[in-house]
């Protein structure tokens, strides 16, 4: 590898997002002084960025050498994998690869950002489709996992093969689309693999993740529990063969299916449009729903993770036209992700107020996960029976626990590397080789910016401690307005004394700090958040401003 971090006769790994974290997957692999690009997702943001919705993966390193890249390869059509594409793939200027489902999504993302005509997308045919991106040679592996079209990647080099597995699991009972077999991944480890990069979510769990077929079952008995009931049933809405289990599940228990939540529209529209869901029952409106009988209607609604404005958040609010009442049900297919449990309890406790029975998959079999247990994973290692292994998609504790189940399984080497750590799988033993920048950008309104900027460390900064706004008149005498100190009744009497302080700290000021507006401005800013510290134990942001000075 050159000191510019081109590859030579090499093979290179370095992930800028989804090492360290589940979410915002940006993989590269580098070879012959060119790089290849393994997915572009996002991920949601939570309270450390107050106000911004998504997070994405800094591309610096990627951007500055867009020259050399081939091509971005997507594995799958989770969020977490497509979901930046339409803010950097025409900025990035090269060629999108996907199945059929996931490009028809990724298309429409294009196309509502305005940008579908600057992209190359390139429709792959998934039963074992391949492309030729200098060096790189890759084929698309099904596999099973909780959306239509679940890849991994087997990417020949002059160096060795990769399977790049995406999000995974095993299911003899998908439900929707064909995974590859044991026989067929046996013979592909037959024929060699030299590096498994490989997906860690779930490695602490010690069973394997469960079939959806397994689920279908679940779910019919819970269903036919609550006979003369309305029940609610959240999933994920990119899980099409969950959609397909709830269809069959609604047509068996005579019930007509409604259906809120627009993503969950679109989904179903993608899939039908891809030869999915073609026996999927015309759901009802929202009206229709309310007039039939309680027990003759299955809603299917977005939400079960507590999006505020999802449909089941404002259900629970009773701020949507579906409603229920108590002894109805609500099911929550789907998994909590870590982080989301206080929004999900708000909902349950909301629901819980109004007598409405819940039913989660720690209660009932009625959710399995679209990522492998330790079963699966040994599994894996055995069939593929790679020479390195470089745990990816997980948070630090996830990877590391692969790296040692790894190495429990006979993996001669294995590799727990970080965003940003550029990995040599071959020639030689795999090692690091070196750390370029990594990190994080948010879209901020209509901006996209640093994640560590000052924009973000003053929001933080106000919601902790509050802000006061103090105006001196020409004479210097202050007013003030203040925004979330916690003083209430008390508010009048702190602007006077705060006030007064300030009025008296100018005054203090001797010989030519009389006429430096800096020193006024340093002054009556330290009086006021020694005033509001007095009175409320907070340091707030002080904003200072004299009348004939800009704002």
């Amino acid at each position: 590898m050159k000191k510019n971090f081109t590859p030579e006769n090499e093979l290179l790994f370095l992930a800028l997002g989804g090492s360290g974290e589940i979410g915002m997957n940006v993989n590269l692999y580098g070879a012959d002084g060119k790089w290849l690009m393994v997915d572009l997702g996002m991920t949601f943001s939570g309270d450390q960025y107050p106000g911004v919705d998504l997070v994405f993966a800094d591309l610096e390193f990627i951007e500055e050498r867009s020259d050399d890249l081939l091509g971005i390869v997507l594995t799958h059509a989770h969020e977490d994998h497509i979901g930046a594409v339409p803010y950097f793939a025409a900025e990035l200027g090269v060629p999108l690869f996907a199945t059929p489902f996931t490009a028809d999504l990724v298309a429409r993302k294009l196309q509502e950002a305005g940008i579908a005509g600057e992209i190359e997308l390139n429709v792959i045919e998934e039963d074992h489709g391949s492309i030729q991106l200098g060096a790189f040679n890759i084929t698309y592996i099904p596999l099973a996992h909780s959306i239509a079209e679940g890849n991994a990647l087997l990417i020949d080099t002059p160096y060795g093969r990769i399977f790049h597995t995406g999000d995974w699991k095993l299911d003899e009972e998908p439900i929707i689309g064909e995974p590859t077999t044991e026989e067929e991944l046996r013979a592909i480890g037959a024929d060699g693999v030299h590096a498994l990069v490989c997906d860690s979510t779930n490695v602490f769990n010690p069973e394997p993740s469960g079939s959806e077929g397994a689920v279908y079952r679940g779910l019919m008995d819970e269903v036919a529990k609550h006979a003369g009931q309305r029940v609610l049933v959240t999933t994920f809405a990119s899980n099409v063969a969950r959609l397909q289990t709830l269809a069959d599940v609604a047509r068996e228990t005579g019930r007509q299916i409604c259906v809120a939540g627009r993503s969950l529209d679109r989904i179903i529209e993608v899939s039908q449009d891809n030869g999915y869901l073609t026996d999927f029952p015309q759901p009802v409106d929202f009206d229709t729903a309310m007039r039939l009988p309680r027990g003759d209607v299955l809603i299917i609604a977005t939400g079960g993770q507590g999006e505020p404005r999802a449909a089941l958040s404002r259900i629970a609010e009773e701020n949507h036209p579906l409603d229920l009442v108590s002894g109805d049900v609500v099911l929550f297919s789907s998994r909590q992700i870590p982080g989301n449990e206080l929004s999900i309890g708000r909902i349950q406790n909301r629901l819980a107020e109004r007598g409405i029975t819940m039913v989660t998959d720690r209660q009932s079999y009625i959710h399995v996960s679209g990522h492998p247990g330790r079963p699966e994973l040994e599994a894996l290692y055995d069939w593929l029976k790679p020479e390195v292994l470089v745990p990816v998609h997980g948070e630090n504790r996830h990877m590391a626990e692969q790296g040692r189940l790894g190495r429990a399984n006979g993996i001669p080497q294995n590799i727990v590397q970080q965003n940003g750590q550029i990995i040599r799988l071959a020639p030689d033993k795999a090692s690091k080789l070196a750390e370029v920048r990594s990190g994080r950008l948010i879209l901020d309104g209509d901006i996209i910016a640093p994640a560590d900027g000052e924009a973000i460390a003053m929001r933080r900064r106000l919601a902790r401690e509050g802000a006061v706004m103090v105006v001196l008149d020409q004479q210097l005498r202050p007013t003030m307005e203040v925004l979330g100190l916690p003083l209430d009744e008390d508010m009048p009497d702190f602007i006077l004394e705060a006030c007064e302080d300030v009025t008296t700290a100018i005054a203090k000021l001797k010989g030519k700090q009389r006429e430096d507006r800096g020193a006024i401005h340093e002054a009556a800013r330290l009086a006021t958040r020694r005033a509001a510290r007095r009175w409320s134990g907070k340091s707030p942001q002080v904003r200072v401003i004299m009348l004939g000075e800009s704002a």
